[in-house]
């Protein structure tokens, strides 16, 4: 990632957090924020039949979350996994909306085997990857649940994020170590 952008998201997604009237320890609702940026979210299964979501996620997991259109209609459009869980999908949608907070463009489009494929270049995919960690488990939520000694489980459980969401946030924002040096500061 580029120099300076953990910072930039830290206060990226505190503004957008503030203008969706949360406090730092408040849970996001993926879906309030989409609908504050006008973007509609989609299960997939709206638009092709689950079974086809189901056959791909049997030969191939995790081959596809989630991805955004931007219409001719001006309108544009989330569409989600109907396969993953609740947890899986909020941090799905919210790579998604911070790829459009940080007005990203789509990079490539390649055809394979007759099918289009639209994609972002790796440091985007790092770029909206942090910020939606930072949108969903805000650095003052983690500090407080690592202060309590909370598992990445529970917060996934307790905030409706993937537990790879979860552990990500915990191990590289730095809350741990953090939380660990203030207990041992304490002792006598």
């Amino acid at each position: 990632m580029r120099r300076g952008f953990k910072a930039q998201a830290d206060r990226l997604a505190e503004r957008t957090r503030t203008q969706l009237g949360l406090r730092p320890y408040d849970q996001l609702d993926i879906r309030q924020l989409a609908k504050h940026l006008n973007v509609e979210v989609i299960p997939a299964d709206h638009l092709i039949d689950r079974a086809r979501f189901e056959e791909l996620e049997r030969l191939q997991p995790g081959a596809f979350s989630a991805a955004t259109f931007h219409l001719p209609d001006g309108r544009t459009v989330a569409v989600h996994n109907p396969c993953n869980d609740p947890g899986r999908t909020n941090s799905d949608i919210g790579h998604e909306l911070a790829h459009i907070l940080l007005d990203h463009d789509v990079r490539e489009i390649q055809q394979i085997a007759g099918h289009t494929f639209i994609t972002c270049n790796p440091e985007q995919e790092q770029e909206a990857a942090w910020l939606a960690g930072c949108l969903l488990l805000s650095r003052p939520l983690l500090l407080r649940e690592a202060y309590n000694g909370t598992s990445a489980e529970a917060i996934a459980a307790k905030y409706q994020v993937s537990e790879h969401m979860a552990r990500f946030r915990l191990n590289t924002s730095g809350v741990l170590l953090q939380a660990r040096r203030a207990y041992t500061n304490r002792k006598p």
